[in-house]
């Protein structure tokens, strides 16, 4: 099943662009790619006003700080930086997805997917290039999905 924002139904419901009001560290988020998208920059008060945008939004502002953090291969968070290819970072994208799995309909959405593997086609593979490689988004996803099963 290809998730993204592109898409109808479940698939595109799990699209990071989709809105999910969450908390993550005390900030409000109104959806996963606002977070995301937040990283990119260094000021805590920025990223509170990305991670309230729209995903569109926060995708279109977010492109402006790619190259400062492409450069530096470094992502912010509340004031801690992380290397982006740091086990801290992986540990960051951790909470923000277990944080949005509170947000109402995530595991409904997520538990509707049934066994289908989950892919996202048009995501980069590429860490260095990406705050969240194709993988990085559809492991999580497949991960939280079996867990919630499970319980």
């Amino acid at each position: 099943m290809d998730v993204g924002g592109y898409t109808v139904g479940i698939a595109g419901r799990l699209s990071n662009f989709t809105p999910r009001v969450f908390v993550l560290d005390n900030f409000e988020c109104a959806c996963l790619e606002g977070a995301l998208q937040a990283f990119k920059f260094d000021d805590p008060e920025m990223q509170r006003l990305v991670c309230m945008m729209s995903g569109k939004e926060a995708k279109t502002i977010g492109q402006t700080r790619n190259e400062a953090w492409q450069s530096s291969q470094t992502l912010w968070w509340q004031g801690k930086s992380y290397d982006r290819l740091s086990p801290e970072y992986q540990q960051l994208l951790d909470r923000l997805y277990e944080a949005a799995l509170l947000s109402a309909d995530f595991a409904t959405d997520l538990l509707a997917t049934g066994e289908e593997v989950l892919t996202h086609s048009i995501g980069e593979h590429d860490p260095r290039k990406t705050v969240l490689t194709e993988e990085e988004f559809c492991s999580r996803l497949m991960a939280i999905r079996s867990r919630i099963k499970k319980q």
